[in-house]
């Protein structure tokens, strides 16, 4: 039987090898609107990694449409770049495609040179509080004809493809939305009014590219905002881009930026919004791609044997295994490195104003300049530390032909990513730690389990390298009653080696008391197995199901000295994190600092200087950590060349850790 990730597709007249789109996704990788070496190079890696078709961008339609790290395609002096791209792509193996966008509201004056952002009606946005300049008629003509005059040079300059974006809250679908689009004349009021200018530059884009030329649009099957367009309105949408607007096909995402519904975290199943394009698909006769969450094989395999889809748009996952259509078409799914979402290097470094990297693969993004060289005379390299730090340092050196041994004080590979992973939602860490193990069994190395190494085990083994990734240990705060019984580190909490009674504090709102405060408020709750069999036999109402699916068997309180509840989280993640808290029904109390652990509980003083009392059945700490570096005397004593990599250098996030890792295993 054929795999259905490998059966072609054809899109109007173009025929694509494969099922696997890589969307266009922003990179910063582009300096002036130009095409970089370090572009051309990234997308190289996913061409030849076995992608059927490739979609680069967004691009630019006119200079208010993006900033200076999108690509152009405002202006004939792109197109050479553009055409080096085609080619490279084309070369790898795979079909080509770029996504044009103008991004409205979305943009930023500060990327304007002060310039007001356009939008169909004077609305702010909450993502950056800045209110736009409402276009005139005469405006939005002269947009819709840059859209149509950006798609020709992409023509030109060789590409397979064009795709428009219409949704994400970008200015398409900001003429879609009754929240954003105000208008009393022919673009607003009803819906027919509102899919005008949407499907004004889809005709205009048809018409510059010819009939042949296949057209994509990417667009929302829900933009989950309240007061926004419901998904039975942009399922009407969806029928008139491809009955009115010669669309050959239509790509389906969910939700705009500033949407309080989780859409790309870790959090959200893999697949989750797939009955978005299964819906759509029911209504059009051309290709339904979709893509959320869709983070290995066997998913895609899966939407696509189901008809929930025609193609399956696998984009972070791409970034993190450029080589996971390959792995799949020969077998090797195995040794799939599975994006866990995240967010650290790709998400949060655009707002960083990085280009994006990925904290599973520490060659996204650096291509050609990561290199791991194969040595000339090999070392034995010994990596004390099995967590992502050590695991990655092995691999590369492992890479560049040392012989290394990789030893581990717990009975299995993988450190803290297991901690990571406990919290509800979060159970992707664990798969990259099971991914990063396969590769280590993969590779020559020599793995020691249940091994606490110490000097004479050093000495014994004569390595001629060393690099030290012992990662850190949980600080214990000299609070007054830190001693007590009932009082317990996160990472035991987390791991599940101690139990906690009904009242709980703890103490430390970073990343790892919120982590914490999530893994113990799921205690008591339905599963989703368990939710999904009371809703579908109307065991109980949906109401009284959301409560018993949010609240558990703790009362929980978290504390912490800073003004800040997540310091340490991620911005992409923070929020949907600070927002399950709530939803939860744990208690934080940011600005208050715990002076005293009683039999009875914490006491703590506020920023006013009051004290308050805490009652607690538990106590769990969850200051932080602090590096682990027993054997850096030791290895200097012995005078052994080392590196210290990860947590045992300085605590850090994982994605910090996988980089210390590579980098230390490159240079050895």
């Amino acid at each position: 039987m054929i795999d259905p990730l490998f059966e072609p597709l054809r899109i109007n007249d173009l025929e694509i090898k494969n099922r696997i789109y890589m969307p266009a996704m922003h990179l910063g990788m582009a300096a002036d609107f130009q095409v970089t070496d370090q572009l051309v190079d990234f997308y190289d890696a996913r061409a030849r990694g076995g992608a059927g078709c490739i979609c680069v961008g967004y691009a630019t339609v006119d200079d208010m449409s993006g900033n200076t790290t999108n690509i152009g395609a405002h202006d004939d002096a792109f197109v050479p770049g553009l055409t080096r791209l085609a080619e490279t792509i084309r070369a790898g193996g795979a079909c080509s495609a770029v996504q044009l966008n103008h991004a409205g509201r979305y943009n930023f004056s500060f990327f304007l040179d002060g310039r007001q952002p356009v939008a169909p009606s004077a609305i702010a946005s909450r993502m950056t509080k800045e209110v736009p300049r409402p276009l005139e008629r005469d405006e939005i003509k002269t947009i819709v004809a840059a859209f149509a005059a950006a798609a020709r040079r992409v023509k030109a300059a060789g590409f397979d493809a064009v795709e428009i974006l219409s949704g994400t809250g970008y200015l398409i679908s900001e003429f879609l939305s009754p929240l954003t689009n105000k208008r009393e004349d022919e673009y607003g009021g009803s819906l027919e009014n509102r899919m005008r200018f949407g499907l004004d530059v889809m005709r205009a884009v048809r018409e510059a590219v010819g009939p042949a030329y296949p057209l994509i649009v990417r667009m929302n099957g829900n933009d989950f905002m309240p007061a926004g367009q419901s998904r039975r309105e942009l399922q009407q949408y969806a029928r008139a881009l491809a009955t009115e607007a010669s669309v050959n096909a239509l790509s389906i995402n969910v939700g705009w930026h500033e949407a309080r519904v989780p859409q790309i975290t870790t959090a959200v199943p893999r697949g989750a919004f797939a009955y978005l394009a299964r819906d759509i698909k029911s209504l059009v006769d051309v290709p339904v791609i979709y893509g959320h969450r869709v983070n290995d094989p066997a998913t895609a395999r899966e939407l696509l044997a189901d008809d929930m889809c025609d193609m399956v748009a696998m984009g972070r996952s791409l970034i993190a295994d450029p080589r996971l259509p390959q792995k799949a078409r020969h077998n090797e799914e195995d040794q799939v490195v599975h994006c866990v979402a995240c967010a650290q290097g790709c998400f949060d470094n655009l707002f960083k104003l990085k280009s994006v990297e990925c904290l599973c693969n520490p060659m996204a993004g650096h291509e050609k300049t990561c290199h791991l060289p194969l040595t000339e005379s090999a070392r034995k390299v010994m990596v004390i530390g099995g967590g992502p730090a050590g695991m990655q340092a092995a691999l590369a050196a492992a890479a560049c032909g040392h012989r290394v041994s990789l030893h581990e004080k717990e009975s299995r590979l993988g450190g803290q990513l297991f901690l990571a992973a406990a919290p509800p939602g979060r159970e992707e860490f664990a798969v990259l730690a099971n991914d990063l193990a396969r590769q280590v069994e993969k590779q020559a190395i020599d793995v020691f389990l249940d091994q606490t190494v110490d000097e004479k085990q050093i000495a014994a083994r004569q390595p001629d390298h060393v690099i030290l990734a012992t990662g850190a240990r949980p600080i214990t705060p000299p609070i007054p009653g830190v001693d007590r019984p009932h009082v317990v580190q996160a990472w035991d909490v987390l791991r599940n080696r101690v139990r906690t009674g009904r009242r709980v504090v703890i103490i430390g709102g970073g990343a790892v008391g919120v982590e914490t405060a999530l893994f113990l408020a799921e205690k008591g709750t339905l599963s989703g197995e368990t939710l999904k069999f009371l809703m579908v036999n109307k065991a109980e109402s949906l109401e009284d199901l959301y409560e018993l699916a949010t609240r558990g068997t703790r009362e929980i309180t978290v504390i912490e000295m800073i003004d800040r509840i997540g310091q340490g989280l991620g911005k992409t993640t923070r929020w949907t994190l600070i927002q399950d808290l709530s939803r939860y029904h744990v208690k934080t109390l940011p600005g208050i600092k715990a002076t005293a652990i009683t039999s009875g509980g914490v006491q703590a003083q506020n920023a006013e200087g009051q004290m308050v009392d805490l009652p607690a059945d538990s106590v769990v700490l969850g200051i932080g950590a602090q590096p682990e570096y027993a054997l850096q005397e030791v290895l200097e004593r012995l005078q052994i060349p080392y590196q210290i990599a990860g947590d045992a250098e300085a605590v850090a996030t994982a994605f910090e850790a996988i980089h210390a890792g590579f980098a230390a295993g490159s240079a050895v």
